[in-house]
C-alpha cells in the first residue's frame, strides 16, 4: 500500500482514526484543485474506506465527484510462518466533467 504517489495522483490511506477524518482529507484534495483521488485501505479498515468514498460522494460533493474505479486485491504481510493474506482496497473518485 506505501507505493510512491504516481503524477497527478491523490491518495488518502485509511487507517484507524474517525471515517470523518478520510472524508475530509478527500474534500480537501478536491477543494485544492484535485480532479481524481485515490482512497486505499487494506483489512478491517476496507469498510471504513467504503463509508468515506459514499459519504463524500452524497453527503459532501454530491452530483460533482462519481467513484469511477473499485480495485480489490490481496496482499501478503508478515514472512514465513507469520506469513498472511490481507485484502486491500482502493477506490476512485473523480471529478465530473
Amino acid at each position: 500500500m506505501s507505493k510512491p504517489k504516481s503524477a497527478g495522483e491523490n491518495v488518502v490511506l485509511v487507517g484507524n482514526k474517525p471515517t470523518m477524518n478520510y472524508v475530509l482529507a478527500t474534500v480537501i484534495q478536491f477543494n485544492q484543485g484535485a480532479n481524481k483521488v485515490v482512497i486505499k485501505a487494506r483489512g478491517r479498515a476496507i469498510s471504513k474506506a467504503v463509508d468515506a468514498a459514499e459519504i463524500v460522494k452524497t453527503r459532501f460533493l454530491m452530483n460533482q465527484v462519481d467513484i469511477t474505479d473499485v480495485k480489490i486485491d490481496t496482499e501478503k504481510v508478515g514472512e514465513g510462518d507469520q506469513a498472511r493474506n490481507v485484502s486491500t482496497i482502493e477506490v476512485t473518485l473523480e471529478r465530473k466533467a
